[in-house]
């Protein structure tokens, strides 16, 4: 991830403010919610793009605070006094000219690397906001499917359209710190968590994540800090055009800022965190052998990411009622009027075609990953997150820590391709280092069109049919 953003707080100082040198207009985008009585209805309401990709700055001037991969020590010698001094700025054309968004109507569009008129945008990532603007909008998914159409097609080795939920709080946290003076909020993309725990944000509840900031050997707009954040994620759609994956992830503490150990950080403390990082996931590559050319480039593939594809997602309780325990996630995909399903796929000697508790446990068996996912709560966690509601996230991204390997590839690199699990795609071991695809993949576009999003068999366009 690229760009320049930054807020803080501290319990005696200003907090997170926003910036009036350009006032923030967020790209309008148009989607449908469906009832299985009175069919779909059109709404319209704006993405915004997160807020460590905003220009950080000095209230009032230009001066900036954050410039490349470093804070200023002068203006951000400590929180206190960074939060005083900075504010994140808005964006308008700003979308379009330095982050490469495009929306028209249903369809939003995300270049990968844009030259914009004053630094180069590298990937970007948006959520969708409540139609008032000033919240992000909340998805109460139990019981419900969700409905997509995305066009991977130039979306190459290395890269990651991703389209996901997350449990981030609606207002981006900004009621947590009413007592402060202004806090910039939803409205300027705060707030981001994901199962990972990211340290690379520039600002977590609230408060400048600067200390011990370690500015990235390899990427020349990002760092690292002391402090992740953490919570549920749904991954729908992870993928380029010879990968795709669907994946659970669990957490045990939600929008939770960590350090340490509870941070569950890379190496031997990985499965020691709050949350799953790993996952449980439904992906083909990874369960069955490549000769099946279910996903993939060209006719010869069941899907072809040449041509859009409709991504349809079913939470599917036990007693399929809205507030039943969440019990199956199924995802299923169409192109030219034709539902294409996942094969029952034979794990641990039994059949599977979705992700279930059973599933998972089955599943990690299997590879013995680490994966924790049952152990922080698994499906009912995720439902959990569905109560409470989920934000909704579209970006495109490259991988400076493992090239997107983990995707696309064998990985990690040194493992047995016959170990269970292990090819997760038919990219080269020297594919996605990023100095590369910036500069190969630079006018790589991903596209998301007609969202759609209610009760299950009811996101079907005419002419398709969807299976309950």
């Amino acid at each position: 991830m690229k760009g320049v953003a930054a807020f803080s707080l501290f319990a005696t100082a200003q907090s997170q403010a926003a910036g009036t040198l350009t006032e923030e207009k967020h790209p309008q985008l148009d989607y449908h919610v469906c009832s299985s009585h009175g069919g779909c209805k059109k709404h319209t309401t704006g993405l915004v793009i997160d807020s460590n990709w905003r220009w950080t700055h000095v209230a009032g001037e230009t001066t900036n605070c954050y410039t490349g991969n470093l804070w200023d020590p002068a203006l951000c010698p400590d929180e206190e006094t960074c939060s005083k001094n900075c504010v994140i700025e808005g964006a308008d054309k700003e979308y379009e000219g330095t982050y490469g968004v495009k929306t028209k109507k249903d369809e939003v569009s995300l270049q990968f690397v844009t030259q914009g008129p004053y630094t180069t945008n590298v990937g970007s990532r948006l959520y969708m906001m409540d139609n008032n603007g000033e919240n992000y909008k909340m998805f109460h998914l139990k019981n419900r499917e969700f409905t997509f159409t995305v066009d991977d097609s130039e979306v190459d080795c290395g890269l990651n359209g991703a389209l996901y939920f997350v449990q981030m709080q609606k207002d981006g946290g900004k009621s947590a710190y009413t007592k402060y003076n202004e806090v910039a909020g939803a409205k300027f993309g705060t707030g981001y968590c994901d199962a990972q725990c990211p340290h690379d944000m520039k600002w977590i509840s609230g408060r400048a994540n600067m200390l011990d900031w370690v500015p990235s050997e390899v990427d020349e707009n990002a760092g690292t800090g002391k402090y992740g954040t953490c919570c549920t994620e749904i991954d729908l759609w992870e993928a380029n055009r010879e990968s795709m994956a669907l994946t659970m992830h669990a957490c045990d503490h939600q929008n939770y800022r960590c350090h340490g150990k509870p941070c569950g950080d890379n190496g031997e403390d990985r499965f020691s965190g709050v949350c799953d990082k790993n996952g449980c996931d439904i992906q083909h590559t990874r369960l069955t052998d490549e000769s099946q050319r279910f996903y993939g480039p060209g006719h010869k593939y069941t899907i072809d990411t040449k041509k859009p594809i409709t991504v349809t997602t079913q939470f599917i309780t036990h007693d399929n009622t809205d507030s039943g325990k969440l019990s199956e996630v199924r995802q299923f995909y169409t192109q030219n009027g034709v539902t294409t399903h996942h094969p029952k796929y034979k794990v641990n000697g039994k059949h599977h075609d979705s992700i279930t508790d059973e599933f998972c446990e089955d599943w990690v068996s299997v590879t013995k990953d680490g994966t924790n996912f049952l152990e922080k709560g698994g499906l009912k966690a995720v439902g959990d997150a569905f109560e409470e509601g989920v934000v909704l996230v579209v970006s495109l991204w490259d991988d400076h820590y493992a090239n997107m390997l983990w995707l696309d590839s064998t990985y990690p690199i040194t493992a047995d391709a016959s170990v269970p699990g292990a090819v997760r795609g038919s990219c080269p071991l020297t594919s996605g280092v990023p100095s590369d695809i910036e500069k190969s993949l630079a006018n790589a576009t991903v596209k998301y069109s007609d969202i759609r999003w209610g009760h299950i068999g009811a996101t079907a366009q005419a002419g398709e049919s969807i299976t309950v």
